[in-house]
């Protein structure tokens, strides 16, 4: 099941699978669309859309939520590893691989974990940012990545 919200990154489909929260998707949206009736009453969907709303006001840092992102066990291992990034603050790829015990050399490796993140915001893949400090790839767009990491920045809320 699945619902859609509006947010300052534009809107976004939640998913849900089996009661977590298995996807977020930025606009446009992917075709075909995910198995199952739009349901905007589905309590973890709900869940999801108050404390995404919580976030982009700037009154949630963390995020508590049933999750069940689809991947493999390292794809896994990196997610983990991304929500321990704190809120505000950025890695490196090569901090990421170094944190999980590899090489920098896996910096490619947990890139394209990375990008392959079904649940961004929640598991934050906009805070691992390029080894000398710039924006590298986001599949949501770095304008969205930059407005992300702007908003854990920002004094004020940003408003949608």
């Amino acid at each position: 099941m699945w619902t859609t919200i509006e947010s300052p990154v534009g809107e976004l489909r939640l998913v849900e699978q089996d009661g977590a929260l298995s996807a977020i998707e930025f606009t446009p949206f992917r075709d075909p669309g995910p198995d199952g009736p739009r349901a905007d009453d589905v309590p973890v969907l709900r869940e999801t859309a108050r404390q995404l709303a919580a976030y982009f006001a700037r009154e949630l840092t963390e995020f508590d939520l049933p999750l069940a992102p689809r991947g493999t066990e390292f794809q896994h291992r990196v997610w983990a590893e991304l929500r321990a990034i704190p809120w505000g603050r950025t890695a490196s790829y090569g901090e990421v691989a170094r944190r999980l015990g590899l090489t920098n050399a896996a910096s490619r490796a947990v890139g394209l974990a990375n990008g392959r993140n079904p649940v961004p915001i929640v598991v934050p893949c906009h805070r691992v940012i390029g080894a000398n400090g710039t924006l590298t790839g986001y599949a949501g767009g770095l304008p969205r990545k930059q407005l992300l990491l702007d908003l854990e920045r920002a004094e004020e809320p940003v408003l949608f």
